[in-house]
């Protein structure tokens, strides 16, 4: 006599059930994220799961549409900081330029020109520089910036000279030189500044001479808004970006 033993374990549905009672312990402590990974993993893994997978989906739906609506707020909220933001700031796009920049009111081009001065620049997509700008008799050939307090400092890294972003020019008895510290080159000069507006900063402009400079407190204050503006726009930006792609799973046009 042939005696044939058959396992019966756990089905598709009862493993999708698994997931889903998962997916709800997660919603109830708040993890989002790995609730979605949860839910939208079923189909995937039990495949003859039909009804607890149309039950994820439903759910699914559910978290997301709230997950959405909780960043239409956040974005929302975000606006109106990057509106008041903006009121310290001149906004203009060139014909040379491929985004909108923003000028620091207290840093356009009437009260700076003729000046030795730290610079912030900032676009429309939160893309954030500094540069150091001098004007003198003289030239310094300076390629690098530190700027300090009571032994705490930052100090940019090296901009050669004839490098695209180490820029010089002159009129009659007068020179010009500014380098441009981008993608990331400042070093961390931004955030010091930024961190440290109350505090009687220093600069030296670092080349075959040395050139020392005081902070105004407008410059720091310009500095540190345009780091704030830089963070509030790229924040707005992802939220964007993440609703648009929430809208797009969830068929909302």
């Amino acid at each position: 006599m042939l005696i044939i033993f058959v396992s019966c374990g756990p089905s598709d549905e009862d493993k999708a059930r698994v997931k889903i009672d998962l997916a709800k312990n997660l919603l109830a402590k708040n993890d989002t994220a790995e609730a979605i990974r949860q839910l939208d993993s079923i189909p995937k893994l039990y495949p003859e799961a039909m009804y607890s997978a149309n039950a994820a989906k439903n759910l699914l739906q559910e978290v997301r549409f709230e997950v959405m609506q909780r960043k239409e707020a956040e974005l929302d909220s975000l606006e109106v900081q990057v509106a008041e933001l903006e009121k310290s700031f001149v906004k203009e796009k060139t014909e040379f330029d491929r985004y909108t920049q923003y000028t620091h009111k207290r840093q356009t081009f009437t009260r700076a020109w003729d000046r030795s001065y730290i610079q912030v620049h900032l676009d429309e997509r939160g893309e954030l520089y500094l540069s150091s700008n001098y004007h003198g008799e003289n030239w310094l050939n300076h390629t690098g910036l530190r700027v300090y307090d009571s032994g705490d400092d930052a100090k940019t890294e090296e901009i050669p000279i004839g490098s695209v972003d180490n820029h010089r020019s002159d009129f009659m008895e007068a020179k010009w030189e500014k380098v441009s510290y981008r993608n990331g080159k400042d070093n961390g000069v931004i955030e010091f500044i930024a961190n440290h507006v109350d505090r009687n900063l220093k600069a030296v402009f670092l080349g075959k001479e040395y050139y020392y400079i005081i902070l105004e407190t407008y410059d720091k204050e310009a500095v540190r808004d345009a780091l704030a503006l830089s963070k509030a726009i790229k924040k707005r930006n992802k939220l964007e970006q993440e609703i648009k792609a929430l809208g797009q799973k969830i068929n909302i046009q």
